[in-house]
Order: structure tokens, then sequence, then C-alpha cells
């Protein structure tokens, strides 16, 4: 950061709600020392996921600012490596934001965490295939048993090798006989691929976490407080480092000792529909950021934005929603996107049997109808 970006009012921002990808990705302040990592292997970097952020964000252009206060705490949780747990109502983008983030930095690919009733930390940090685990070592048990009768039966068993060809052929025998690996059987889930030792951050989307077991938010406490947890099958294992596989499509994560602890913490975004309060102990670990409906251009920048410009009605339906949402009733962003949508098709008529289509699509979600 330049002297001058430093003076600055808004210097200290890296973040600035542009939803722009940047030509080179910015580098992030260090983190405070009591937030400070040191993770290893340090892991490849991440995929990106452009499909992903196109269908979230749209294109890549500006995107409707947030407000300064908002994106002033946005920034306060990049600089101090803190989880962002964002409230509002359903629908108005919280989860979104983590896209945006993750376009403007550079993070790569977000890993999303849905949360339900039946949601556990273990599910986030890593599962482990017991089943399929026993079911390889029984087929590798089995293929050892048949080479052994196989070669008392015609005898290879007491021949010496004849040349170095059939040195290599049965050296390659004796690797296909090696055991089951137990990392190729371990799966980190989203929150367990975050906190891998990266360069730079990850960016973790934690979505509906009021939707989750009472413990849930307490079990969160140790890990986003010491940015590390254990595999407990790893940890017994006799091999010093494993191989496993993570959240990423096609990815691979080499642990050693069955630890894992991050090297940059990574950006967390919950979000919470305001459906239950959670504890202080995890409030205080969070920095708390509500959304608000967003104002007539916003919503008309996001509509030009995902479907171009010039759509025909885009005004009328933008007031319109905005009416019911200053009413009282419970609506989504997509809910406006798909009026649109609609309305632009070629042919479609808003009169009649069309404006009765139109009241469905934005229809009160409160009301279960």
């Amino acid at each position: 950061m330049t002297a001058q970006e430093q003076t600055a009012p808004d210097g200290w921002r890296v973040f600035h709600a542009t939803g722009q990808a940047p030509a080179a990705a910015p580098q992030l302040p260090s983190a405070p020392p009591w937030r400070r990592f040191r993770g290893e292997p340090l892991q490849p970097a991440p995929p990106d996921d452009p499909q992903a952020a196109l269908r979230r964000l749209g294109p890549d252009a500006v995107a409707p600012q947030l407000g300064s206060e908002e994106i002033d705490i946005v920034n306060a949780a990049l600089l101090l490596r803190r989880p962002l747990l964002i409230t509002g109502p359903p629908g108005i983008g919280k989860s979104t934001l983590a896209y945006v983030i993750a376009r403007e930095l550079g993070l790569g690919r977000v890993l999303e965490w849905n949360i339900v009733s039946r949601t556990t930390l273990r599910d986030g940090l890593y599962s482990h295939d017991a089943m399929g685990r026993a079911q390889a070592i029984a087929a590798w048990q089995a293929g050892l048993r048949d080479t052994a009768d196989s070669g008392r039966a015609d005898g290879t068993d007491r021949a010496p090798a004849a040349d170095a060809g059939e040195t290599g052929a049965r050296d390659s025998l004796k690797h296909r006989q090696l055991p089951p690996l137990l990392g190729d059987f371990i799966t980190l889930g989203p929150l367990g691929t975050a906190l891998l030792p990266y360069d730079r951050p990850r960016v973790l989307l934690v979505d509906e976490l009021d939707k989750s077991d009472i413990d849930l938010p307490n079990d969160l406490l140790h890990v986003l407080e010491n940015g590390s947890y254990d595999v407990p099958e790893l940890v017994r294992d006799a091999a010093d480092t494993a191989r496993v596989h993570t959240s990423d499509p096609g990815g691979r994560a080499v642990v050693r000792g069955g630890r894992v602890e991050c090297r940059e913490f990574p950006v967390v975004v919950i979000t919470s529909n305001g459906e239950r309060e959670f504890p202080a102990a995890f409030r205080r670990r969070c920095l708390p950021l509500e959304l608000r409906t967003p104002t007539r251009e916003q919503l008309l920048a996001l509509v030009e934005r995902h479907l171009g410009d010039g759509a025909r009605g885009t005004e009328d339906l933008v007031d319109l929603f905005l009416q019911r949402v200053q009413a009282g009733g419970v609506h989504s962003l997509d809910q406006l996107l798909n009026a649109v949508q609609i309305t632009t098709t070629g042919g479609f008529q808003a009169d009649g049997n069309g404006r009765k289509l139109v009241e469905m699509l934005l229809r009160d979600l409160a009301k279960g109808r």
C-alpha cells in the first residue's frame, strides 16, 4: 500500500464492492499477531470457478455499491481475519457477497457449506469412508491370496528371475499389491478445505447457520479461534503424511501428522435469516453485518447487470417489488429477476393471464403460497 493510499480517507480498504475481477490479485495486509498461523505444507493455489460467479453476479461489470458503512465492516473482517455474520431477510443477497469478495480479490473458487438441522461440525471438516476402506482392504487381501495360490500352483514363487524384464514384471506386481492408503478414503469438507495452508485465504460461505442444531455454533468456536483441527483417523495412522481428497473438484491435499492448520485464515461469510439468536461467545468472534433491501437505483442496476439494459417494463416491476417489500412482505431478489425475464420474453402479454403470472412470481413468501 502506497503512502498516498494510506493518507486517503478509504486508503486502508482492500475491498470496494465493485464486483470486478482484478487485473492482478491485490495484496492483503498482514494479519494481526493474534491471527497469524503457520500451517504446512503449503498447498497449490485453488482453482477458479467463473461460471459459479457468473450465475451469482452476472457479467464482470461494476456492481451496485454497498453503503460505505457496510464496505468498512467487510474490510475490517478481512484485515482482522474474523468471520462475517451477515443477517437480513431471505433472498436479499447475503450469500452473494461471498462471491463478490472472491471475484474482486481474486481468491478463487468459493467453498459452500449449506447448513441444515442435521449438520454437524464434522460434516464441515471431513468425512471418512470407513465402509469403502474396509471393502478395499478385503479386496486387497483376496488379491494377495489369489496371487499366492497361483504361485504355488505353477511354481513361479520358487523360480528365480530370468532377466530384467521378468524382474520389472515382478516389481510391478508388488506395487499393485500395496495396501489401500487411508488418505484415499478421507475427504475434507468445505470448512476443512478452507483451513488448509494456502498462500492466500480461501472464501468459505456458511449458508443459513440459523437452521443448524443448537450446538453447532458453539462447536465452531474452537475451529474459528485456532484455525486448525485434527483428523483422528490420520493421527492414529502409522504414515506421517497422507494425501486426501478436498471439496474442490478433483482436488487433493497433503496432510501431515493428521493435523490441518491454515496459513491464511479464510474469508468466512456466515449468513443468517434471523430465525434465532447465537451465543455471545460465538458472536464475539464474528463481525456483524446487516443487509437491507437495495434502493430503486441499485435494483435497476442489478437487473441491468443480469439481463441487459432496456428491458421493457423493468421500472414498473421494480416499483411494484419495492411497494410489496415496504408493505411488510417477504420477497427475494431472484423473484424480481424472474419477473423481468418472463415479461421480456417475446410475445408475452402483461395483461390478463400474464398479469396473474407476474403476481405469482412476486408473491409474498411469508404466506406459503
